[in-house]
């Protein structure tokens, strides 16, 4: 044992030393998961860890909870502590791991600095994983609170996977928080620290609890960051009464058809120039990009649901005006703010789920506007 900086290190000689890894207190062999060379078990050794098994019952670290951030808390580029829910682990592209974490808060809206005319060849992606998660994954998720992306890095795979439990409770310290395209991920480095907490820890007793009050609110799935309520950008004409969803709800909703309320951001519009909102025909055909705390989607606009969101066929400048305001375009004296990062209001709309190919009700499925009209 040796000390460096006022800390405690155990240090590994070739020549003589010898270690074994056990699992913690929910093992219940004597079968360590890593050894060295030269280990042979004792069973002395044995007496040890169930003792130490036993002592991990009831122990808990004494540590301030102000040290831990929620992730309505996070910023880019930030390497922060957080205690978390581990719902999902998979290799998203070959010798990639990621995991899925959720702490009941939502992460913070990102401003988009994407140019509104990229979204042709270059669109905004969905997820931050390359291809979107099965419906049964998404279903196991919280309708409520972000799903935090937490990407493992390479090199530390075998270190890091073995210790990620499925619908466990983790403080992972010196996790490195970015945002790309607007979407928030973690990355778990060489620097991350993992542990494991029972659920009747102080800070997750604190966790859950504020979870449970918010799903309390009559406006509990509106997002954190729109109250104390949502821009007044759009109107909506719904006359069906019911509350808020988020898009969670939308995506796992367990009817193909069904209608919605929600509260999103407009993030990306296809095509992105107001002149070629409408086809050859006259008619509008336009697909926007929705995000809020718990995911993102495309939803078009046909028809007689654009009439009502644009208010007719107003002239191009009226048009693109509208359209700038959704998508939070910068303006300073009326002007456009060119290549200005863009921060788009959080809006009210209506949403209806629909499929074009009655073989594959649930793989075809897509998403309309209508009802909504976007003011001024």
């Amino acid at each position: 044992m040796k000390a460096h900086n006022k800390q405690a290190y155990a240090l590994f000689n070739k020549k003589f030393s010898s270690f074994a890894l056990y699992d913690g207190k929910g093992g219940e062999d004597f079968l360590p998961y890593q050894v060295s060379s030269r280990f042979f078990v004792r069973d002395q050794d044995k007496r040890i860890i169930a003792a130490v098994r036993k002592w991990l019952l009831n122990f808990q670290f004494k540590e301030d909870s102000k040290k831990f951030l929620l992730l309505r808390e996070i910023k880019d580029g930030q390497r922060i502590n957080m205690a978390c829910k581990v719902f999902h682990i998979c290799e998203v592209a070959k010798g990639e791991w990621m995991a899925f974490v959720w702490d009941g808060t939502d992460a913070p809206p990102a401003q988009i600095s994407k140019k509104l005319e990229d979204e042709m060849d270059h669109e905004l992606p969905l997820q931050v994983e390359p291809l979107p998660l099965s419906r049964d994954i998404l279903c196991s998720f919280p309708a409520v609170g972000s799903i935090l992306r937490v990407i493992i890095d390479k090199g530390i795979e075998k270190h890091i996977l073995h210790l990620l439990k499925i619908g466990k409770w983790v403080k992972l310290q010196n996790v490195l928080c970015q945002v790309d395209a607007g979407l928030w991920f973690g990355v778990l480095t060489h620097f991350t620290r993992l542990r494991y907490v029972p659920t009747n820890d102080n800070l997750i007793v604190e966790r859950q609890r504020s979870y449970d009050e918010r799903l309390s609110w009559e406006h509990s799935r509106m997002p954190y960051w729109c109250f104390p309520w949502t821009s007044e950008v759009t109107d909506i004409d719904y006359s069906e009464d019911g509350p808020f969803v988020t898009l969670k709800d939308v995506l796992t909703h367990s009817q193909v058809t069904a209608k919605f309320k929600c509260v999103v951001r407009v993030v990306a519009a296809l095509p992105w120039r107001s002149e070629d909102f409408c086809s050859p025909l006259g008619n509008y055909r336009i697909r926007l990009t929705l995000e809020d705390p718990t995911a993102r989607i495309h939803a078009f606009v046909y028809a007689e649901d654009g009439e009502k969101l644009f208010g007719g066929y107003p002239f191009v400048d009226v048009l693109k005006r509208k359209i700038n305001k959704l998508l939070g375009v910068a303006v300073s004296d009326g002007q456009e703010i060119k290549d200005a990062p863009r921060n788009p209001p959080w809006v009210q709309c209506c949403l209806k789920s629909y499929y074009i190919d009655r073989n594959d009700i649930w793989g075809s499925r897509q998403y309309r506007i209508f009802d909504t009209k976007i003011s001024g």
